[in-house]
């Protein structure tokens, strides 16, 4: 029988509410992974809702919960565009984050897009393998992912009928997305599934149907990368907007937030 997984679900009423749940979740996780082995080592996306999250991060009472100096910053995914290109997700974090953080520079890790992306996706791998010191087929695994959605089913970059869907035994591709007429670099959905805690942001009406094909509907993961993400410890976890959640079931509140709970299964 197929591994299901239970996807643990709370919604807030603005985005703001949202990012404020997510910078709590960030500065929680990573403060486990540090007083468990040290150091925590957190993978994060672009996208609206880490922005905003992202400046919650660099004023108090965050950025004093936090020991800079043993977080480990990584990338899900990346443009293919310089680091301080406006579509840069790098430019937007450090803008947001790391201009304004004691996060030591040798704890960021960025994709580095402005390289040939083949090149640009066999360096992070390598700095993967050697940060997390892997050794043959192992994978990292994160304390920590943020991904984000698209209102084409896409999670990291992961984009619909696209070659980085069909990429076993890689860590990190290059994958061309047609659709965007572009080329993005992204962790491959079977290093996503190794992390310790994987968490969705999603917000916007626009996100509604979309995101209940992806947890309601069938099993179709060429159409909806974003149901390749079944992590190993069977959890994943969703931050909502109300918008983003307004077509699927609700179960009582917690914090203020409606929360909900839903077995996936293939």
């Amino acid at each position: 029988m197929a591994r299901s997984t239970i996807a643990d679900y709370l919604v807030y009423d603005t985005p703001e509410r949202l990012a404020q749940a997510a910078a709590e979740v960030f500065t929680k996780y990573a403060a486990d992974a540090i007083a468990a082995r040290g150091v925590a080592r957190l993978a994060i996306s672009g996208g609206s809702t880490p922005k905003r999250m992202f400046a919650l991060l660099a004023t108090e009472p965050f950025v004093s919960q936090i020991a800079w100096d043993k977080l480990h910053l990584y990338w899900v995914d990346e443009r293919c565009v310089a680091p301080d290109d406006a579509e840069s997700n790098f430019r937007m974090t450090y803008q947001e984050l790391l201009s304004k953080v004691p996060l030591p520079a040798g704890n960021v890790y960025r994709m580095e897009g402005e390289l040939n992306p083949e090149e640009a996706a066999s360096r992070y791998e390598a700095t993967l393998r050697n940060t997390f010191r892997l050794e043959g087929a192992q994978a990292p695994a994160f304390d920590l992912i943020l991904l984000g959605m698209g209102d084409d089913g896409h999670t990291a970059s992961l984009f619909p009928h696209t070659d980085a869907i069909d990429a076993l035994g890689r860590l990190v591709v290059a994958n061309h997305v047609p659709q965007k007429d572009t080329w993005r670099i992204t962790l491959t959905w079977t290093v996503i599934n190794q992390g310790k805690r994987v968490v969705f942001l999603i917000e916007g009406a626009a996100k509604a149907e979309i995101l209940h094909e992806v947890l309601l509907g069938g099993y179709d993961p060429e159409r909806l990368p974003a149901q390749l993400i079944r992590p190993e410890n069977g959890h994943v976890g969703l931050l909502l907007d109300a918008e983003a959640a307004r077509r699927l079931p609700k179960s009582g509140t917690h914090d203020d937030a409606e929360t909900g709970t839903l077995e996936l299964t293939r």
